[in-house]
């Protein structure tokens, strides 16, 4: 009897997959004849058996081959992989309204409060709500300023512990931890007020273990999957993914709601309703409109900033000084601009930053080469639309590959090179959209700005107050690396930090 149930369950199988090869081959017979070119598709898979890891690079090669505009089929998924400027600018132009939708999956369903995050949430009406929200409370000029005293203070903490800990010159630095440790302390406590890791913890066993499941919690995690392009194996619960994913949700939600839960509870126990920090603005939103702004919408956007905020920040920092530490001339280059306009006196300021052309080109270099976000965010067509002259389907997802475009050769001279001087000129970041570390359109990352001062502010106080050297016996200081959604590094940067006491900043308490 337990056998015969167990083929009944079977028996809708090949029915699903029959389904599936009669709708890829009637799509495939009704494609327009004005698509994009496209590799050989083989049934069922499409091009699935051409794409490796990493990503970036594996869809680069075919852009070498098929042009810069060009789609692929995954399982049921079509795409439009895109790393022309002109293409993008099209696609975010005259198509913006078009591609302003995000494509759902696996992922989004379990561990997005059902889209309810501005980053992932369809276009309408909630997500202008929520994105205007975001930028007043997080990303407007005036909170941005209001939050300088956070990144110096945080950044203060990690040279501090540079100084305490590495008090002999010549000593290994686990840079990968203190830069984890500095992103994430600065999100949080403009979350909630306080830090992950305590000054007195930092470059501690417990500070790095600290950081580490934190990492952990909220890495990101919302590439498609196979249960994607072939929803069947979502239904049979293909390698527990979709367990995994709910278990993962659930560990975060009991995360987030403990810190909104303490704050509420906090405020009520006072009995008035502050805005020191972004979870206290929005409980105070949500006293206004309870209906609209639910703990659930106010996890989403912790959410957000816990799993991008913070990690793209930490990964662009490493790589800025993994290329500095290969590139001592560059480096020197940046630390004579430092000492020309902040001195030896005092530590590095945001408000320092606008006077430093050259700290700004660097990072741009260093986002040119390896961005963040390598394919940006998938975009999803809401209906039919025409790019670069060719018929794009309702319901293809868009690709766009920022990676190859900061690395076309007739785009860029030298472009493997690492060369901060060709951003001074200003109409180089402006020149078309070869350059889009952060997106383009009206779902562009609204939190640039952010990022661009917490790297650059960091940067600068590790180029100011130390010298830094390869480690001699550390051959893992490569630049390989390994894509989840974002672009991390291969292996953990370590680098030789040379205190300076002398001629470079006196790190006593004061200064600190």
């Amino acid at each position: 009897m337990e056998n015969q149930s167990y083929l009944l369950l079977l028996l809708p199988i090949p029915f699903v997959f029959s389904i599936l090869i009669f709708k890829l081959y009637s799509s495939s017979s009704h494609q327009s004849h004005n698509s994009p070119p496209t590799p050989l598709a083989l049934p069922v898979i499409g091009h699935l058996h051409l794409i490796k890891n990493p990503l970036h690079l594996s869809l680069a090669s075919l852009s070498s081959r098929y042009g810069p505009i060009f789609s692929l089929r995954l399982g049921c998924r079509s795409f439009l992989v895109v790393s022309s400027p002109s293409a993008v600018e099209e696609c975010f132009t005259k198509n913006d309204i078009v591609f302003a939708n995000r494509p759902y999956s696996m992922a989004g369903d379990c561990l997005t409060y059902n889209y309810a995050s501005f980053t992932w949430s369809p276009y309408g009406h909630l997500w202008r709500i929520l994105r205007r929200l975001s930028v007043v409370e997080l990303f407007s000029s005036h909170t941005l300023q209001k939050s300088a005293i956070i990144r110096e203070q945080e950044m203060a903490k990690v040279v501090g512990a540079l100084h305490k800990i590495y008090k002999n010159s010549g000593q290994k630095v686990d840079l990968n931890t203190l830069i984890s440790t500095y992103s994430f302390n600065i999100v949080m406590r403009s979350l909630t007020g306080k830090g992950f890791v305590g000054e007195e913890e930092i470059g501690s066993e417990a500070g790095k273990e600290t950081i580490q499941r934190i990492r952990e919690l909220f890495a990101p995690s919302l590439l498609l999957g196979m249960c994607d392009y072939f929803p069947v194996l979502r239904w049979i619960g293909y390698k527990g993914m979709e367990r995994n994913m709910m278990l993962l949700h659930k560990k975060r939600d009991e995360f987030l709601q403990r810190l909104v839960d303490e704050i509420r509870a906090k405020n009520n126990a006072n009995g008035e309703r502050k805005r020191s920090n972004f979870i206290e603005a929005l409980l105070s939103v949500q006293a206004e409109e309870p209906e609209f702004y639910s703990d659930d919408i106010i996890k989403s956007f912790l959410l957000v900033m816990l799993s991008a905020g913070a990690d793209t920040s930490s990964v662009t920092l490493e790589w800025a000084m993994s290329r500095l530490l290969t590139q001592p001339e560059e480096m020197q280059k940046l630390r004579e601009e430092i000492d020309e306009n902040v001195g030896h006196d005092r530590l590095i300021k945001d408000s320092d930053l606008p006077k430093l052309p050259y700290l700004r080109c660097v990072v741009n270099e260093t986002l040119r080469l390896h961005p963040a976000a390598p394919l940006l965010l998938p975009h999803f067509s809401s209906e039919e639309c025409v790019v670069a002259g060719y018929s794009i389907p309702r319901g293809t997802i868009l690709m766009v590959n920022a990676w190859a475009m900061h690395r076309d050769p007739n785009l860029w001279d030298e472009p493997d090179k690492f060369n901060p001087e060709r951003f001074k000129a200003a109409e180089t970041e402006e020149k078309g959209q070869k350059f889009v570390p952060f997106g383009i359109g009206r779902r562009a990352c609204p939190g640039a700005a952010m990022a661009l001062r917490t790297v650059s502010l960091a940067l600068g106080a590790f180029v100011q107050c130390f010298e830094w050297e390869k480690p001699t016996d550390h051959v893992e200081l490569d630049f390989n690396a390994s894509l989840k959604v974002t672009l991390h590094k291969s292996n953990p940067l370590q680098a030789v930090c040379i205190l300076q006491n002398q001629t470079r900043l006196r790190l006593d308490a004061s200064l600190l």
